[in-house]
This record gives structure tokens, sequence and C-alpha cells, in this order.
């Protein structure tokens, strides 16, 4: 490919809505273009490469046994209705009508779509297993999309869903997912971490996340060295040091004026931060019910927990107004649990604190001495936001925190969709068992995204070979000496019988100028043509590496079989 006839329009700046590494260089490399907030075009060299992202996923996805199809975009509200969706999902959903009023969806997610087609079309266990995927745009209407193609309304993903006749043949299923990402993931050159997740608004019972280790991840993990245990921040959980044992005193009401934050209460009665009860009052506007969680002082409340327990989502669950809290008998800053009339949840941390304090729900009070069974209940679940340094839920061994890029997610669904939508089969007992599904999906996209985060350097990208949008440019300082387009020449034909997709540079710009876009763009072979050209020696330079080496034209041709052939 002759650079002259290529879409090459990179950029000495990014525009200014650009924060992240990743965004930056894809815009100033002219990979993507913003069309609106968070809906990109992908350019020639982007589409390139996300289209050899997608190969190595289609080819992995193919060995593992899964087959592709393509459907719609467009999903009917009846199957999101059927699975009880349709309401749960919230705004993010696209929801439009047809002239006919009828109203539809864009598709965020396919288990509604995938499960109805296998329905219609599998009724024996003779046809399970069944793995099916496809890889398609999404679109789910983010309230803020930013980062690029890290949080966007309109994505790629590939989404697989597998169908198995019982619970322990989809744990088979899963299985072999899990090593068909970790080899996806390793071939796209990604130095990821696999932890545990919450199953959030697809559902399920277990489920994994793939993360790409990064400083600017969304996600935070809580991970520990000496037992393997790792986690999404959402799902992890943590232990504290044993609390030491009291004797359990009297329960007092005491005036606290003007102190409300736990920090302001633990300082008042000159006591560590742990023994005050944080307590707080959510609402879902789904089941229209308040609940109290309560965690340790030095906690925080894990609001996927929350989401949990009122078995909701994130749209529906929000804290509770003061002017409610007062129609509950409730005074901000002064809650607690004794002898309300809404339900009580609190951390398992709260059970092992000997004389606490909490609130008095009376305005200016707080109750000193408090210990859980005597002094109130509630159930005992996991509420607070574990934190590096906590301990392991598994060894007891410290945590510690990296922050990642979720890049892909496994579930394991059960019957979750298999039961209300009716997607059963005979069994060999003739008798209908629903189908146990698995659904499975990596954000093409967010993939895209998060190769260019952990592979730059001050210069622009640094491609891995096997996703660069080309593996090598031959580039003349001066395409106009006739000696430099001699030697350029006879490389580019050369190397073209070795790789189809070698590039020269053969536009009429001065020379820094070229080094400097193919350096942004990341293509991970350059061979520069100078005035060496003239004793028939060129300069080989390895992109990521920032090594260059001098060698003849003979020397070079026999290199390029070696980094271009053998790959």
């Amino acid at each position: 490919m002759k650079a002259s006839k290529m879409l090459i329009p990179t950029l000495k700046e990014a525009p200014s809505e650009a924060i992240i590494d990743s965004h930056i260089y894809m815009l100033r490399a002219g990979l993507i273009k913003k069309l609106v907030a968070g809906v990109y075009t992908f350019l020639p060299m982007g589409l390139r490469v996300l289209q050899k992202i997608e190969n190595i996923i289609r080819e992995e996805m193919n060995a593992s046994g899964a087959q592709e199809i393509l459907s719609s975009a467009i999903q009917p509200k009846e199957l999101w209705e059927e699975s009880g969706r349709w309401q749960k999902y919230g705004p993010e959903l696209f929801r439009f009508k047809d002239r006919h009023d009828r109203e539809f969806c864009l598709g965020p997610t396919h288990e509604e779509i995938f499960t109805d087609l296998v329905r219609s079309m599998v009724q024996s266990y003779k046809s399970l297993p069944l793995n099916i995927y496809q890889i398609q745009s999404k679109y789910r209407d983010e309230m803020r999309p930013r980062f690029g193609l890290m949080r966007g309304r309109e994505f790629i993903m590939k989404d697989a869903y597998s169908f198995d006749v019982d619970q322990k043949a989809s744990e088979l299923s899963y299985q072999n997912m899990y090593e068909t990402y970790e080899r996806i993931f390793t071939r796209l050159g990604l130095n990821y971490k696999v932890v545990l997740a919450d199953t959030g608004a697809i559902g399920g019972s277990v489920s994994h996340q793939f993360m790409a280790l990064s400083d600017v991840g969304e996600s935070n993990i809580l991970y520990c060295e000496n037992c393997s245990y790792a986690a999404d921040e959402e799902k992890a959980t943590s232990s504290f040091e044993e609390e030491k044992i009291e004797e359990w005193k009297e329960l007092s009401l005491e005036e606290t004026p003007n102190t409300k934050t736990c920090e302001e209460v633990a300082k008042f009665f000159h006591v560590p931060l742990r023994k005050v009860f944080k307590s707080m009052v959510y609402y879902d506007e789904q089941s229209k019910e308040y609940a109290m969680f309560i965690v340790r002082g030095d906690s925080d409340i894990n609001p996927v927990a929350v989401i949990n327990v009122f078995h909701s989502s994130e749209a529906f669950v929000r804290l509770a107004r003061e002017e409610e809290l007062l129609k509950l008998g409730l005074y901000e800053g002064y809650i607690g649990p004794k002898d309300v009339k809404i339900k009580v949840y609190l951390d398992a941390s709260v059970t092992k604190i000997s004389n606490g304090i909490m609130g008095a729900n009376k305005e200016g009070y707080h109750y000193c001495n408090v210990n859980f069974s005597r002094d109130f209940q509630g159930e005992i679940r996991d509420l607070h936001i574990a934190k590096a340094g906590e301990l392991c839920p598994r060894c007891g061994k410290p945590l510690k925190s990296e922050r990642g890029i979720e890049v892909g997610q496994l579930f394991q669904l059960g019957s979750k969709y298999s039961l209300p939508m009716q997607c059963t089969f005979l069994n060999s007992e003739g008798k209908l068992s629903p189908m146990i599904m698995g659904c499975y999906g990596i954000g093409v996209t967010r993939t895209f995204a998060a190769i260019v985060e952990q592979h730059h350097d001050a210069n622009g990208i640094c491609f891995p070979f096997e996703v660069a949008p080309y593996p090598c440019v031959i580039l003349p300082v001066s395409y106009e000496d006739p000696i430099q387009k001699e030697v350029a020449d006879l490389l580019y034909e050369e190397l073209k019988k070795i790789h189809p997709d070698v590039i020269i540079d053969d536009r009429d710009l001065k020379a820094g100028f070229k080094f400097k876009d193919w350096d942004l763009i990341g293509i991970p072979y350059q061979i520069i043509v100078g005035r060496n050209a003239i004793n028939r020696i060129v300069e080989f330079k390895k992109r990521k590496e920032n090594s260059k080496e001098e060698l003849s034209v003979e020397e070079v041709i026999k290199k390029a079989k070696e980094f271009l052939k053998d790959k």
C-alpha cells in the first residue's frame, strides 16, 4: 500500500475532551473520529485494528466449538417483558416505537434474543450442548459517555450464549469459555487479571471478569498474593483484625449537639472510628420499599450490595431524602437501627463491635454502648466496600489493589432466562426441562482501547504485531532522491512477496513529519532508507523497543522473512 493513496489524518494535538492516553492517541493517530458524544467512526487504520481483534476472537471462539450468527440490534419489547427486564433495565435502554406504535429497543445485550432463537429450534437433549455467538454493535444510553471507546453509547461486543442439559454440563461450557478467553486476551497482548464479579443486570449465580490492568481503569480490583483470591470491588469481600472482647456495658442515651458524621461522633466520644455505626437508608422505586444498611464507621457501604438486597438495579435505588426520613421517624445524621419499622441489614463486621455508638433517631442524640442482638436486630450481609490492607476472606492475609479495564465477562445464568421464557427441551426421560444457560461477553471496542492504553509511549502507540493495522512501513527520507527511491521500491516489492500489507511512504513530506506519523500510529517495524542507500545500507527500527540497527538491503529482506512471514 502506498501512503500517498491512504487516508492518514493524524493530528498534532487531540481535542480537548480527550483525557486518557488511549483516547488521545486514537484520535491523534487518525484511528477514530467522534461523531457525537459516545459515538465514533472508525477510520481506515482503526478499522483494520478492529478487524484484527475481531478475527482473533472469532478464531478462538470457533476453535472452542462455538458457532457464529448475526442477529438484529432491534429487539421487540415483548421478549424483554417475558424475561422481566423491560422495566428493570432502566433509562440506559434505548426505547422507541415504529409507525404501528409497536415498542422496541436497541439491544444493549442479547439474552432474550438468543433464548427465543434456541427455544424455537431446539427441542431435544440430543441437540445440546450448544454455544452460539455474534460480534455486533450494542447500544446503551449512557448518561455520561467518556474516555473514548471505554464508555460509549454505541460499541461492538462479542456475546456468546451456551445452552446445556444441566448445571454440571453448563459448568463445563463455562470453563471452556474461561480458557478460550485466556487464549484470546493473551494473543491480543494484554496484561490481564481474572477476578470474581457481580452479575449485575445480566443476572445469574457466578461471574468472572477479565480485567486489563491499567491506572485509568474504572474498576478497582482487590487481590491476595498469598492465595490468588481476586475480585472486582463490587464483588470483593474482606475481613478485619479480630476485635478485643469487651464486657457489654449498659446502653445509654447521650446528647450530641451538631455532631452528625461518623468522624465527628468518634472525635466527640474519643473512640476509634470503627466503633461508630454508619447507618444509611435507601429507597427502591420499583418495590416502593425502604431499608436501612449499617457498616463500621471506617467503612463505606457498597451500592451494589444494596441493589442486590432489593433485587433491583442502579436506575431505581437511591438514598432516602430528608423529608422521607422524617416520615419514617428518622433524623439525618442521627439514624440508627433501634426500634425502627423498616428492614435492617448490617455488615458482618458490625456484629463484632462491642459497645459501639449509633444514632438514636432523635435529633442531637446518639446511643452509646450499643451491641448487636441485645440492642437491635437485623439481617447480616456483606455490605462494606473492601479496601487494600483489609484481610483476604479466604486466607486472612492483607489484600492489595490495582485498577483495571473490564474487557470481558462470563456469567453462569442457570435458568434465569430459560424458565420465564420457556426455553425447554425433552430430556433423556422424555420430560420437559429448562435449558441451563451461560453468557460470555467481550467488549471489542473496549479491548481496542485497553490495548492502546497498555501499549504506548510518549511518541504514540506501540501496537502488538497481531493487531497492528500494518506490520511494516518503508520510510524513504526523500522519495524524490533517485537512489533512495530505487532502494525503497526494491524493498517494497520484495517485502510484499512476504506479506501483502507492507506500506511504502511515498508522500512528498518532510522526513520528520513522516517519522512522527508512523511512531504515532504504532506500526511495529520501520525500514528507513536514507543517505546510506547509496551503499545499500538502511536502518531497521523496532517501534516498541525504539531500537535501530543498520543492515544491508539483503540482510533486511532476510530479517523481514523472520518477523513477517513466520508470524
